[in-house]
């Protein structure tokens, strides 16, 4: 059994790869090649937190099987005892006989995967010409989306947009000029200001009211919404959605957590059938931009498809590295 720290993780898993892996999982998930329940969340109410359980099996001629279970807890109280708000780990099993073969630090690999998301959708939807992105929200999933849309197309500036300007500024210093991040990252506290000139925007809040105004996203704009997970979280605005063209990991997953799809939905602004996954967009099933003035929009919950890609990655170079520790089980 191979145990790999968030440290290794974050060496097995370079976001290059980690797109492709993701442009794999979403591939063998629309064609049916995946199993992978809804989520079971728990929720620990003395805590304000919720833990989810995330299973998923693969089995995919084009790639190796995959078998894991991914448990994450989201504990909103964690940051004023100097914790991470996200707790995670990946429990990796082998397809062929059940036996435990790893065990991963999830917050880490879920993160990376989360950004590789976007990166894959950022890959397909955006402008070749997209030159200047937005983030909102300073976290660690922003970096991680940062990094991805970096490893796709050719930033020059970067709008970071976060409510607290300390997180803001240690973003900046810990961002900037990390290759393929440009030097040139700007703070503002003004959606108006970032979005006159943007070309991708990233949602990564837990926001429950819209970051941003509709009428500030430019023609031709790429959104990727990677924060909301709930019913109550709206961090992009219902309204946009009719007139973007939509994508998304998973339809059940979707309808089921997905604050703006579905107050789009319950507003009758779009209807489900508007939406494509993005895996029959990699199979060929399924057209993307348009032209240079559509407004596309991916929205992901995370499903436990991703990680048990990303699973398999990490410990495929984490083999060829000598990353871990290995111990009898």
């Amino acid at each position: 059994m191979r145990i790999l720290s968030a440290s290794d993780v974050r060496k097995s898993l370079p976001m290059r790869a980690t797109i492709e892996a993701m442009k794999n999982a979403y591939a063998s998930f629309s064609a049916g090649q995946a199993i992978i329940p809804l989520r079971t969340a728990l929720p620990i109410k003395s805590q304000d937190a919720t833990s989810l359980f995330m299973p998923a099996y693969i089995h995919d001629p084009k790639v190796d099987d995959a078998l894991a279970i991914k448990i994450v807890s989201l504990f909103p109280k964690n940051p004023a005892q100097n914790l991470d708000f996200i707790q995670a780990v990946v429990l990796v099993l082998d397809p062929l006989n059940g036996k435990t073969i790893a065990l991963l630090e999830g917050s880490t690999l879920t993160a990376i995967r989360t950004g590789a998301a976007s990166g894959a959708a950022t890959d397909l939807l955006a402008r070749p010409d997209s030159r200047v992105a937005t983030i909102f929200g300073a976290g660690t999933q922003g970096r991680t989306q940062l990094e991805a849309i970096c490893s796709v197309r050719e930033i020059d500036t970067v709008w970071i947009v976060d409510p607290d300007p300390q997180r803001a500024k240690n973003f900046v210093d810990d961002m900037t000029g990390m290759a393929p991040i440009p030097a040139d990252i700007r703070i503002t506290r003004d959606p108006k200001e970032a979005l006159s000139s943007t070309d991708i925007i990233c949602t990564a809040t837990t926001s429950t009211s819209p970051v941003y105004q509709v009428a500030d996203v430019q023609p031709g704009t790429h959104i990727n919404g990677v924060g909301s997970y709930t019913l109550a979280m709206i961090e992009n605005p219902p309204e946009l959605l009719a007139n973007t063209t939509i994508f998304i990991d998973s339809l059940d997953a979707i309808l089921a957590e997905a604050g703006e799809i579905v107050a789009a939905i319950n507003k009758k602004e779009i209807f489900p059938a508007e939406l494509t996954e993005l895996g029959d967009l990699i199979l060929g099933n399924a057209s993307g931009r348009k032209n240079q003035k559509e407004i596309t929009f991916f929205k992901s919950v995370g499903i436990a498809v991703q990680d048990a890609m990303a699973a398999q990655l990490a410990l495929k170079n984490a083999e060829v590295m000598n990353l871990g520790q290995e111990f009898e089980f």
